[in-house]
């Protein structure tokens, strides 16, 4: 086996997320389109609307096995739409966001990032934030 490169984890912040309930598909994005739509009233509500269920339906059809979830101050543009969420079992949790730094001496490369994030993927259940080096890291009693 491979030696791991050396890394660490910074804490950068704990925030509130909006959880997606386990049980869903394409058919339940497309309804909570039409739920939440009309709460959205300006057209740039109704843009982040849809990046929202863009990301939503991304992650379903990726089969991920971790959770999705979205900051809960980034939904804050569908006001009360959030009960609607609560309503459909979303549920808010508070998720921890951690920044992975590898060690000196470690080769910035996309591939020791991959073995270092290989390797939390036994210990943690955790999302990468896009292709940066933050991730969002799940309460234990929530995922499991």
């Amino acid at each position: 086996m491979k030696e791991t490169v050396k890394f660490g984890l910074d804490f950068i912040k704990l925030e509130n997320h909006y959880l997606l309930p386990r049980v869903t598909s394409i058919v339940l994005t497309q309804s909570l389109y039409d739920i939440l739509f009309q709460y959205v009233i300006t057209p740039e509500k109704e843009e982040r609307l849809k990046e929202f269920i863009a990301l939503l339906e991304e992650h379903i059809k990726s089969k991920s096995k971790t959770p999705f979830s979205i900051p809960a101050v980034e939904m804050e543009f569908i006001g009360e739409g959030l009960q609607e969420l609560k309503l459909l079992n979303w549920m808010e949790v508070p998720v921890a966001e951690f920044s992975i730094r590898l060690d000196e001496g470690a080769e910035d490369s996309p591939e020791e990032m991959e073995q270092v994030l290989e390797l939390l993927e036994e210990m943690l259940t955790f999302k990468r934030k896009g292709n940066s080096n933050s991730i969002y890291v799940y309460p234990d009693k929530i995922v499991t």
